[in-house]
């Protein structure tokens, strides 16, 4: 039998730090560009990328943000060919998340060439007013010419990024968002729920009593987007997420994005680049959320891991189990035994049953899975499988 130990990772996120402006929503770590940082992290990236292509088979590669399409040419031009001589091309499925203002013919060309098949580009609202309230730097009209300049340069695989329950945004804007969406043909929505983090300026504004938070309008909204998805292709596969094609056996539509069910599996991945988060074989690691400092250490010939955190197996179960619930297909019995060694009927049956009595949840001789209501709470009903390893049935302790 081979050990899991030497199987190479088939999955990293790569965190590209940079943005034009901070949204007035966003609480992840980003920094304005300046040519001597960027060319700087460009160099320490693929030095990062030399140091764990030995034990790299990319099946998923995920250029997340910030805003990876700020990156020029140039610099893109730098890093394919770096991945290139690493051996790191090819991934199946190979993302890059742009913002339609920095989308370029030139640039979609030079990613599809290098095998990038996928884009997760940020819309968020295709009204200008709400645009702006988001504190985002495109337009509406810039959706539209970006959506087909990546489809001229080959993309046939294409999300939107949508936000709802926007201040300012009522159900008829919303319904009008979706109807044009729609228009666009692609195969993934990402759809999600104004979150109020602290330290954000829309945080700020709440508090401040210029707006109140309307949850009646919110799930509504969401109603409606499920509605609208059900009616126009789309599966829903995940609490935000949504894909084109016909399901597999493990319930995900073929369009589904793969690095992400990663995660809700509780798959390995590597997480390069500053502030980046990866999951190393059961060892949590978190690098440094400072650009220079992390160019500092790949100077030195180090990774820039700020901690390191090894889970326990019962308390890395019980994490496993509720990333898993944020997917409508939720677990199977026998998959969940499969990757985490317990049984979800005999540690967390209490919690089943609990769901199940507020309808939240359903359960057959094979599969526990969260309802259409329950889908809506899925974070809370998440929290409930979470253990501590001190919680660990007697045998294992």
């Amino acid at each position: 039998m081979t050990d899991p130990a030497t199987v190479p990772l088939g999955n990293v996120y790569i965190h590209v730090p940079f943005c034009a402006q901070k949204c007035a929503y966003c609480a992840f770590y980003s920094k304005e560009p300046e040519r001597e940082l960027l060319d700087r992290y460009v160099a320490a990236l693929i030095g990062e990328l030399e140091m764990v292509a030995d034990d790299l088979n990319p099946k998923t590669v995920f250029f997340g943000g910030g805003t990876p399409s700020l990156l020029s040419v140039s610099h893109w031009r730098r890093i394919l060919e770096g991945m290139g001589k690493l051996g790191l091309l090819g991934a199946a499925e190979w993302t890059i998340e742009c913002n339609p203002a920095t989308v370029s013919a030139d640039k979609a060309r030079l990613l599809r060439d290098y095998g990038v098949n996928r884009i997760s580009m940020g819309v968020q609202s295709l009204d200008d007013d709400l645009l702006e309230r988001l504190g985002r730097i495109h337009t509406r009209e810039m959706v539209f010419k970006s959506v087909d300049t990546l489809r001229a340069a080959g993309f046939d695989n294409l999300n939107l990024d949508l936000m709802f329950a926007i201040p300012g945004q009522t159900m008829e804007l919303w319904r009008r968002t979706l109807t044009e969406i729609g228009q666009f043909g692609s195969e993934h929505l990402s759809c999600y729920e104004v979150i109020y983090e602290e330290d954000t300026p829309l945080f700020a504004q709440l508090q401040a009593g210029e707006f109140d938070v309307d949850e009646a309008l919110a799930g509504a909204m969401h109603e409606e987007l499920c509605e609208f998805a059900a009616t126009n292709g789309f599966t829903q596969y995940e609490v935000a997420n949504f894909a084109r094609g016909e399901s597999g056996e493990d319930g995900v539509p073929v369009r589904a994005c793969r690095h992400n069910v990663n995660y809700w599996r509780g798959g390995s991945y590597y997480g390069l680049g500053p502030s980046a988060a990866g999951y190393e074989r059961g060892v949590r690691t978190k690098n440094y959320s400072n650009t220079q400092m992390y160019c500092d250490f790949l100077e030195r010939g180090e990774r820039a891991i700020e901690s390191r955190e090894t889970l326990e197996p019962f308390a890395r179960a019980g994490e496993t189990a509720a990333f898993g619930l944020r997917m409508n297909a939720g677990w199977s019995f026998e998959e969940f035994k499969a990757i985490s060694g317990f049984d979800l009927r005999e540690e967390w049956g209490g919690d089943m049953k609990r769901l199940e009595g507020l309808a939240y949840a359903r359960r057959d001789e094979a599969r526990f899975q969260l309802t259409s209501t329950g889908m809506r709470y899925a974070d809370w009903a998440a929290e409930l499988f979470l253990r501590s390893e001190s919680e660990a049935p007697v045998e294992i302790r």
